[in-house]
């Protein structure tokens, strides 16, 4: 006799006719939704405990429930658990291994509970534990990101607007940008935890149970601090789904403006930094080249979680109350999307520490393009000029330098006079680029002494 035939549906008092091959090809999640086995039998436990103690189920039943639970624990574990397309998902892949193991007694498992609550608490469960490792990710990453600011606290760089020279910054300045965007990644994260922390266990298909259930109980053995108080709403929300993957595009975001940077600088017309070879990779034709692949994938998947968070959102989007199995849907886009960011997350935090800066084109760099003209104009504002006669002022004083071919520190006293007599010899104070970063001590700003104080806050965890 074929496994097929020996596999009975939970469901099937109700039809006359075994399901169609391709019915149940097309309808099966096993496939992804294993991945949540060991979330499946947390949930499991923990229930049966609660059955126990509302002598829903005698002690004895409870027991050898538990036992056969952990002998499939054990066997998923070993690898020798075989997970069966034609059993639809890991509850009934599940459900049907404990009855194999223990006899019908197995099936008192179900009692006060469906399909629809229990999926709703795998993920929440699954999704819990990848949250918290995700936070930990982020918070290496940052780490590394202030190690860097702190080993080149004296680089200066220029910064871009409209990606032209704009203003010289501190490398460090700009390594902190990043970190201040990850902070609020993992507040994010944070925030979006306490939504995934609610139990739905116990809402039942939709409209809860009639059986004498303790959802406090569960809640307590499982780690909730919130249990959902509408069982409709219990079993179709998936807004945390979202939310994560929301949070989620956000990190990517911020993964791919710092790959796509680095993928600039690495280039020859930067030549900014120095990619590691051990985090690069090389042409099949052209022997020369050392391209900066890590980076560019990491900016590629990007896209790849954004699409994620729009398809759940088109799958809830229509949907009525309760539970549709349109909601099947929501595991592999939320699956990918954790297995996303947790693996740029770990790829760019191991490059990050070997890149090589090349501090003296980088300052260079930062002293072309007439970058402190912001300073001058601002040096005529501190002698009364208003800013906007300071800034048509240093604006044609730069256009007399390209005209001429000279920069900024280039000119003299007298040529300097010719567009304001207020400009006297102290004005050569503020046309350097170190005079021009360390000047900016405003709050939040690119001065060493800004950037040191804002280091030492985050390593003492303000």
């Amino acid at each position: 006799m074929s496994s097929r035939a020996v596999v009975k549906k939970p469901w099937a008092g109700r039809f006359k006719e075994k399901t169609e091959k391709t019915v149940e090809t097309f309808t099966s999640s096993v496939s992804f939704d294993k991945r949540l086995w060991k979330y499946d039998i947390q949930g499991s436990m923990a229930h049966v405990k609660m059955l126990k103690k509302q002598k829903i189920v005698s002690a004895k039943d409870a027991e050898s429930i538990m036992s056969g639970l952990k002998k499939i624990e054990q066997a998923i574990q070993k690898g020798k658990f075989k997970f069966r397309d034609e059993l639809e998902d890991v509850h009934m892949n599940i459900e049907y291994s404990l009855i194999k193991e223990i006899g019908t007694t197995g099936g008192k498992l179900h009692t006060a509970r469906s399909r629809n609550d229990q999926i709703a608490l795998d993920i929440r469960l699954f999704l819990r534990d990848e949250i918290t490792g995700i936070l930990e990710l982020i918070k290496n990453f940052q780490t590394v990101l202030v190690g860097l600011a702190e080993k080149y606290i004296d680089v200066v760089m220029p910064g871009y607007t409209h990606l032209q020279k704009a203003q010289p910054v501190l490398l460090s300045h700009w390594l902190l940008a990043y970190f201040e965007m990850f902070e609020r990644d993992r507040s994010r994260f944070e925030d979006c935890m306490k939504r995934v922390n609610v139990l739905p266990l116990g809402s039942g298909a939709l409209a809860g149970t009639t059986l004498p259930i303790d959802r406090g109980y569960t809640a307590q053995i499982l780690g909730f601090p919130e249990i959902s108080r509408n069982s409709m709403d219990a079993v179709s929300d998936r807004d945390f789904v979202v939310e994560f993957l929301s949070a989620a595009s956000l990190v990517m975001v911020h993964l791919s403006r710092l790959s796509e940077e680095l993928v600039l600088w690495n280039s020859g017309e930067f030549g900014f930094i120095e990619l590691p070879d051990a985090f690069s990779t090389g042409s099949s034709i052209m022997p020369q080249k050392k391209n900066p692949d890590v980076m560019e994938l990491v900016r590629g998947k990007a896209g790849r979680v954004f699409g994620h968070l729009i398809a759940v959102l088109v799958v809830l989007k229509g949907l009525p109350l309760a539970y549709n199995r349109d909601l099947q849907e929501d595991k592999e886009p939320l699956f990918d999307a954790v297995d996303t960011v947790r693996a740029c997350l770990s790829v760019l935090t191991g490059t990050m520490p070997k890149l090589k800066f090349n501090k003296l084109i980088m300052r260079k760099a930062a002293e072309e393009g007439f970058s402190t003209a912001t300073d001058l104009a601002e040096y005529l504002v501190r002698k009364g000029v208003p800013f906007r006669e300071a800034h048509e002022i240093t604006g044609k004083i730069v256009r007399y330098c390209l005209e001429n071919k000279k920069t900024l520190l280039d000119l003299n006293l007298n040529e300097l006079k010719r567009f304001s007599k207020i400009i006297k010899k102290d004005v050569f104070g503020c046309l350097t680029v170190d005079a021009s970063v360390n000047k900016k001590d405003s709050f939040g700003g690119t001065a060493k002494k800004s950037v040191l104080g804002r280091i030492r806050e985050i390593k003492s965890g303000k």
